[in-house]
């Protein structure tokens, strides 16, 4: 029985994590028309960086990069975290409102009462923390 090895795909995945998110965040502003609160850009400004490199590196095939995306996604999720708990938890919208524009704990979407546009990036930051992990460096 052959065995496979899915290491070898991990970064290949973040990467389609990464492009998929990067994609949806800009679906929901410029196609939809929804307005980035401040949270949101700052969930962006570590999103976007992570599909370039991530990009670069399974090109080259480069694991070391686990270095590099792993504080950017660990504090991508801890944003989006924080986020979607302003969004969800009452009393937690208080402890950090926005300054100006749309407020951080709006919804644009609430799919099945609980996916919001945070919740999907959540979800986009664990994937990618997940599969550099499990990213092995070559031998």
């Amino acid at each position: 029985m052959m065995k496979i090895d899915l290491s070898q795909y991990t970064l290949y995945t973040a990467w389609l994590v990464s492009i998929v998110a990067t994609l949806g965040s800009l679906y929901f502003s410029e196609i939809r028309g929804f307005i980035p609160c401040e949270l949101c850009w700052y969930q962006r400004i570590l999103m976007y960086p992570l599909a370039v490199i991530l990009g670069i590196a399974t090109f080259q095939n480069d694991r070391s990069v686990k270095k590099y995306i792993l504080p950017l996604a660990v504090i991508g999720w801890s944003i989006s975290l924080f986020h979607y708990l302003q969004q969800k938890v009452p009393g937690f919208a208080a402890i950090k409102p926005c300054a100006s524009g749309v407020p951080c704990s709006a919804e644009y979407i609430n799919w099945l009462g609980f996916i919001t546009i945070p919740f999907l990036a959540l979800i986009a930051f664990t994937l990618i923390v997940v599969f550099m992990l499990l990213t092995r460096k070559a031998r």
